[in-house]
């Protein structure tokens, strides 16, 4: 042992428990019987490379609302949904390799986000705190899609068609291009409803918003978010 480590202070346990690990990957993803699922193959070898033609698997969630896919890796299981078990189950090759443990739940939550924004969505509410704070939602003038559309005319049927006009104190007012899978509604100018069936997207964009006004200690100007929940 070298001097070096030998001066390293020894590590103290502050508590008795134990450590408790997440046992999300195991709680089965209830499927409702507006959405329908196309899953991949059961499972495919974990050595495979990430480039390989058999590790690129995909499944795809349709439901009222829209579709969704999502990358799995090659070492999950897919137990398809049954008419007496209308759940989707996950499970890893080998619960005990580090990996695959940490892919485990991650791939849980991400179906169910998933089967939950196209079938009920998400929603998000911003409030505008400060005095004169208002924001209001209009259609981007023609020339600047016309501008857009030239700078990528591949993309042109993906391109934003109204913005937000938020007043927040400054000396012009702060225009924010809405997405197109994102829907803006503000019920009063001081409240921005914001709604979507994909939950890191909607998330996303509210934080752009918020960021133009961080909280103010002393006199309490901000935009608030409420916790992404189910419309």
């Amino acid at each position: 042992m070298s001097a070096s480590k030998a001066l390293l202070p020894l590590r103290r346990q502050l508590h008795s428990s134990s450590i408790q690990r997440s046992h999300i990957g195991k709680v089965p993803v209830p499927v409702p019987a507006s959405v329908t699922l196309d899953l991949p193959s059961l499972s495919v070898s974990p050595s495979l490379p990430a480039s390989s033609s058999q590790a690129q698997r995909l499944l795809s969630v349709a439901g009222p609302l829209g579709s969704a896919s999502l990358p799995i890796a090659p070492s999950v299981i897919l137990t398809a949904p049954t008419t007496a078990s209308p759940h989707i189950t996950v499970s890893v090759q080998d619960p005990n390799v580090k990996t695959q443990r940490s892919l485990w739940g991650l791939t849980r939550t991400l179906i169910n986000n998933a089967v939950t924004g196209v079938s009920s969505g998400f929603t998000v509410e911003v409030r505008l705190v400060g005095v004169g704070y208002r924001a209001a939602i209009e259609p981007i003038p023609p020339v600047f899609l016309d501008l857009a559309r030239q700078k990528s005319p591949h993309t042109s049927g993906s391109l934003p068609r109204e913005r937000l006009n938020i007043k927040l104190g400054f000396a012009h007012p702060v225009l924010i291009d809405v997405p197109p899978d994102i829907k803006v509604a503000v019920p009063i100018p001081t409240k921005i409803t914001l709604t979507g069936t994909d939950k890191q997207k909607l998330g996303q964009f509210a934080a752009t918003i918020r960021h133009w006004r961080k909280p103010e200690p002393y006199r309490g100007k901000t935009i608030r978010l409420k916790e992404i929940k189910k419309k």
